[in-house]
C-alpha cells in the first residue's frame, strides 16, 4: 500500500518530501505509524510491505529516504533484519520498531546499521518528527562522506597514474617547448591506457612516444604505465625505431592480462642536429600520423602505417618515415579521443578533417593556449556522446608561428 503525499497542518513550505517505506506485517501497527506521521508535520509519501521480500520489491522501483522497520517479521527478524535490509538499501536510512519488552534489541540494531529505534507504545508525533529527520540527516552525512573518500581516492589514483602516464620530459639542450594534456573520458574517472612520454637522448636527438592501450579502467592504465617506463628505460638503453618497438611489444605480451589486449603507438625521432634542414622519424604500430603546423596551416603528414604492438606478436612490420620540417613549426601527436568525438549537429566523428577545419578557426595563441581551445572545442562538439580518454603531445621549435 502506498499513502499519497500527505503533511499535517502547520507543515513549513518549504519542508522536504520524505519517501517513507514502513515494514510492518501488523496492520494495526501499521496505522498507528500512519496516523503518528500525519501528526508530525512533515511532508511524507508513506508506502506499507508486510515482509521482506515484498519490500524488496518497492525499493526497486523508485528512491526511498527513510525505512521504519519492524524487528518481527514473517521472513526476517532481530539483526537479521536490518543487516539484510542494509543490504538492500545501503544508502538508506533505517529506523527500528522494538516492543516494550526488548530493551537491548534496539542497541543491537544500532550496532547492525541501524540509524535509530523507536520502542512501540512510547512513540509520540514530536519524537517521531525528530527521528525521522535526524536519521535521514546522518544517512544523507555518511552517503556524502563515503562519496567524499571514494572522490579522494580517485584522485590520488589518478594522480599516482598521471606521474606514471605522464612523467616530467627530460630535456637537456633542446629548444623543443613540450606542451602535454591527458584527459579521462568521464568526469572523475580514473584515467586509462593512453601514454606519452618526451627524452632528449645521447645522440642529440628529441625522441617522444604516444600510444594507447585498449580498454578502459586499472588494466589498462597499468599496461599504459608499464609500456611508457618500458620506452624510456629501452631508449636511454640505446634502442631506436622498429628495435624498440619489437622490444616493447614482448613486454607487452607478457604483461597484458589478456590476450585480446593490444596497443598501438607512435615513436618520433626529432632530428634538429642537421646544418640543413630538421627531420622527423615516424614509426606507426597502429597508430595515425602526427599534424604538422607551420606558418601557412596544419596538415596530416603521410608516413607506413605498422601493425599495432600485440595484434601478431613479432610480426615486426614497422617501417620508418623521415620527413624533412621547415625551421618554424610544431608536430602534434595524439590519441584517438581526440577525433572519435561526434563534429556537433549531424552526429557523426569528427575524424582528421573535421580537426584540421575546427585546427584552422583557432586564433593564434602559446602551444598551451592553443591545445587547450582544441580540446575545449572538440569537448563541445562532442557534447558528451564519446567517453574514450584523450592525450595530447606537442612540440614546437623556433619562434611561434603566426597562425595555429
Amino acid at each position: 500500500m502506498t499513502a499519497p503525499v500527505a503533511a499535517a497542518a502547520g507543515t513549513v513550505p518549504d519542508e522536504p518530501l520524505y519517501r517513507i517505506l514502513l515494514i510492518e506485517d501488523d496492520e494495526g501497527d501499521a496505522l498507528l505509524v500512519e496516523e503518528l506521521l500525519h501528526d508530525t508535520g512533515l511532508r511524507f509519501e508513506l508506502t506499507t510491505r508486510p515482509t521482506l521480500a515484498e519490500a524488496r520489491t518497492a525499493l526497486g522501483t523508485g528512491p526511498i529516504d527513510c525505512i521504519l522497520l519492524d524487528l518481527h517479521l514473517p521472513d526476517a527478524a532481530g539483526t537479521a533484519a536490518v543487516t539484510a535490509v542494509r543490504a538492500l538499501a545501503p544508502h538508506t536510512a533505517v529506523i527500528v520498531l522494538t516492543g516494550l519488552s526488548e530493551a537491548q534489541a534496539g542497541t543491537d540494531a544500532m550496532a547492525a546499521g541501524a540509524q535509530d529505534y523507536l520502542v512501540k507504545g512510547k512513540v509520540e508525533a514530536d519524537l517521531l518528527h525528530r527521528t525521522v529527520r535526524y536519521a535521514v540527516y546522518r544517512s544523507q552525512t555518511e552517503r556524502a562522506g563515503i562519496e567524499a573518500q571514494a572522490a579522494r581516492l580517485r584522485a590520488e589514483e589518478n594522480a599516482r597514474l598521471e606521474r606514471g602516464l605522464l612523467p616530467p620530459p627530460i630535456i637537456d639542450a633542446s629548444a623543443v617547448t613540450v606542451t602535454t594534456r591527458y584527459l579521462p573520458g568521464v568526469a572523475m574517472a580514473l584515467l586509462g591506457g593512453d601514454f606519452l612520454d618526451v627524452v632528449e637522448g645521447d645522440d642529440g636527438l628529441l625522441h617522444a612516444v604516444v600510444g594507447d592501450v585498449s580498454g578502459h579502467g586499472p588494466d589498462a592504465a597499468a599496461l599504459g604505465v608499464c609500456l611508457r617506463i618500458a620506452w624510456r628505460s629501452l631508449l636511454l638503453g640505446g634502442h631506436r625505431g622498429a628495435e624498440l618497438l619489437h622490444l616493447m611489444e614482448r613486454i607487452l605480451v607478457a604483461e597484458r592480462v589478456s590476450q585480446a589486449q593490444f596497443a598501438t603507438c607512435t615513436l618520433l625521432a626529432l632530428d634538429q642536429t642537421a646544418a640543413t634542414t630538421a627531420t622527423a622519424t615516424l614509426h606507426l604500430a597502429g597508430h595515425h600520423e602526427p599534424l604538422l603546423t607551420t606558418p601557412d596551416g596544419t596538415r596530416e603528414l603521410a608516413a607506413a602505417h605498422g601493425i599495432a604492438l600485440g595484434i601478431v606478436p613479432g610480426l615486426r612490420s614497422w617501417t620508418p618515415t623521415v620527413v624533412p620540417l621547415p625551421a618554424i613549426g610544431a608536430l602534434t601527436l595524439y590519441t584517438d579521443g581526440l577525433t572519435e568525438g561526434h563534429n556537433g549537429a549531424t552526429g557523426e566523428r569528427l575524424g582528421v578533417e573535421g580537426l584540421l577545419t575546427l585546427i584552422g578557426g583557432l586564433p593564434p595563441s602559446d602551444p598551451a593556449t592553443h591545445v587547450d581551445l582544441l580540446i575545449k572545442e572538440t569537448h563541445a562538439l562532442n557534447a558528451g556522446r564519446h567517453t574514450d580518454d584523450l592525450a595530447v603531445l606537442r612540440l614546437d621549435w623556433g619562434t611561434r608561428p603566426t597562425r595555429p
